[in-house]
């Protein structure tokens, strides 16, 4: 089956209002940046996103973030996003913070058809014992509090049930696909992507290069494609706009190095 689709556009046309959403990435590498500018231009809102962070520097989800399309965010990872605190500690966003490694087993979980599973992380913790503000009252005060999860003993040690994770939709970004949507991604972009892909209904992935079935060794597929059901190729211009979080570069003749 050919899943290509003709533009980012037409690729997320059916992506509703207060959508929940898987979106790939870790930082801004690999983020779904194109996919993620299309659901802006066409102004949905209510959405949630179950995404490592939230993005940064005008990038990812930070674009729908700072013109108020999210209004939950899941993830691990607030990092250098001002506005993504803002709104949370301002009671505007509903936010669940959970370990890295949980969310991201959560999401294969969902996408491999799992309803839950026990993990030590976090027990011992809010995590386990709730009580973490998922969204605040705006004065200071906690509107909503995390519910305590269920522990269990086995073999002498406590595990927290965690839920797995399954979106409407899901946006990933590939170095490179084929027409089946069978997917390759580049070093650290695989620490998030084919989780989110696995957990979408519908996973739209955006590809850097497109190339013909047959073309990528079967053994080299990080995600098989009975996992995606559109494929947006993108142009060169889009395939090589990448943002840099932290640039850090080495002072010449020394160990020294300067991040700016």
């Amino acid at each position: 089956m050919d899943k290509v689709v003709g533009t980012a556009r037409e690729a997320v046309s059916d992506v509703p209002t207060g959508a929940l959403l898987a979106v790939g990435g870790f930082g801004l590498n690999g983020v779904p940046n194109v996919l993620i500018q299309s659901l802006f231009e066409r102004g949905v809102t209510g959405l949630s996103a179950v995404s490592n962070n939230c993005g940064a520097m005008e990038s990812g989800l930070a674009v729908l973030l700072a013109a108020g399309r999210i209004s939950r965010v899941t993830g691990s990872y607030v990092g250098a996003n001002k506005e993504f605190a803002r709104q949370y500690l301002a009671g505007e966003l509903e936010v669940e913070l959970i370990p890295q490694g949980t969310l991201a087993e959560r999401l294969r979980a969902g996408g491999a058809g799992i309803p839950a599973f026990y993990t030590p992380a976090g027990v011992g913790t809010q995590v386990a014992d709730g009580g973490l503000p998922w969204r605040y009252d705006g004065s200071g005060g906690v509107a909503l509090a995390s519910p305590p999860k269920e522990v269990r003993e086995f073999d002498g040690t406590e595990y927290v049930l965690e839920r797995g994770i399954r979106t409407d939709f899901a946006l990933v970004r590939a170095a490179k696909g084929d027409r089946h949507g069978n997917l390759v991604f580049n070093k650290s972009t695989r620490n998030f992507n084919p989780l989110a892909a696995m957990a979408g209904r519908v996973t739209i992935a955006e590809v850097e290069e497109l190339v013909e079935p047959g073309a990528i060794d079967p053994d080299a597929v990080h995600l098989p494609g009975i996992f995606v059901q559109r494929v947006v190729p993108l142009t060169p211009e889009q395939a090589a706009d990448k943002k840099i979080e932290q640039r850090t570069v080495s002072v010449p003749g020394t160990r020294e190095r300067v991040s700016g």
